[in-house]
């Protein structure tokens, strides 16, 4: 299906082209048009779907820190087409009600036509890696609906996680983040993504796709005072999966370190860099929840 996209796609910019030589008048109203778009994308549609301005390379001299910003309908991410990987996945979420339907879960994870070397379900099979998400199922789709969920699906917002962290750490960590953090206030907003360090390791089935070596999640909690609480994590591959969440607090710093990615950088810089440089967990009431158990 993608080879198709990219086909049909690639047939369309070459019949505006040879559309664009016989009449120039064609050509500009296509460039205002295309002017027009890039302009709501930048300053309207991608600004709604962060907290504090789009996630930033700190280094473009890196390619494996180079990514595409893809927006879905209740998140976006920045993917790398060089790791297989979204480097990282924004999103926001509030309390869910008791009320609210619950979708049932596809069966198969879904090639994604915008990336230039699409990730397949298949190619996860028998890698001793699960399929993780980045923005989540439970999550997102009681939230933003059908259509949202599917996008969660995409392999876009996957990478490879180990079972015990996938199925038991970090499902504990979304629970926590949609059943009490949501709680503290009217949104919650969410960076995650994973951490590469050391040689480059890869699926055996899927050669354009690494393995991360850890994974990281960023809340984000508006306040009137427009100083947000900030609370973070870092997760390796090699949990048991049964450790207190608080074991892996660490800074914004720390991550932007490990990730080559500048986060909130619309924040003024004092306050940027107070919070990036501290963990300050009390307003979160961790210690209350931090050895909640698994659902699986």
């Amino acid at each position: 299906m993608a080879s198709k996209n990219h086909k049909y796609l690639f047939s369309l910019i070459s019949w505006l082209f040879n559309l664009c030589r016989k009449d120039p008048m064609i050509a500009c109203t296509a460039l205002i048009f295309a002017a027009g778009w890039y302009t709501y994308e930048i300053k309207v549609a991608r600004p709604a779907l962060v907290f504090q301005g789009v996630p930033q390379t700190q280094n473009w001299q890196q390619p494996f820190h180079w990514f595409r910003t893809l927006r879905n309908d209740a998140f976006m991410l920045g993917y790398s087409d060089l790791r297989g990987n979204p480097l990282w996945v924004s999103y926001k979420i509030n309390t869910v009600t008791p009320k609210t339907k619950r979708l049932s879960r596809p069966q198969r994870f879904s090639k994604d036509w915008r990336t230039l070397n699409p990730v397949t379900h298949e190619d996860y099979l028998h890698s001793g890696y699960d399929r993780g998400h980045m923005a989540p199922n439970y999550a997102i789709s009681r939230l933003y609906g059908k259509q949202a969920q599917l996008d969660t699906f995409l392999m876009s917002n996957i990478t490879p996680q180990r079972p015990k962290l996938n199925q038991k750490l970090w499902q504990r960590l979304e629970d926590v983040e949609i059943n009490h953090f949501t709680h503290l206030g009217k949104d919650l907003w969410v960076y995650t993504g994973p951490i590469f360090k050391g040689k480059s390791k890869r699926l055996n089935n899927a050669w354009n796709v690494e393995i991360p070596d850890a994974f990281y999640k960023i809340y984000a909690r508006p306040t009137p005072s427009n100083t947000p609480k900030i609370l973070a994590f870092l997760m390796p591959q090699t949990v048991k999966g049964n450790e207190p969440l608080t074991r892996f607090l660490t800074t914004v710093d720390n991550i932007e370190k490990l990730t080559g990615l500048d986060f909130f950088a619309d924040l003024k810089d004092p306050i940027e860099n107070k919070l990036e440089s501290t963990i300050a967990s009390t307003s979160w009431k961790l210690k209350n929840i931090a050895c909640l158990p698994a659902r699986y």
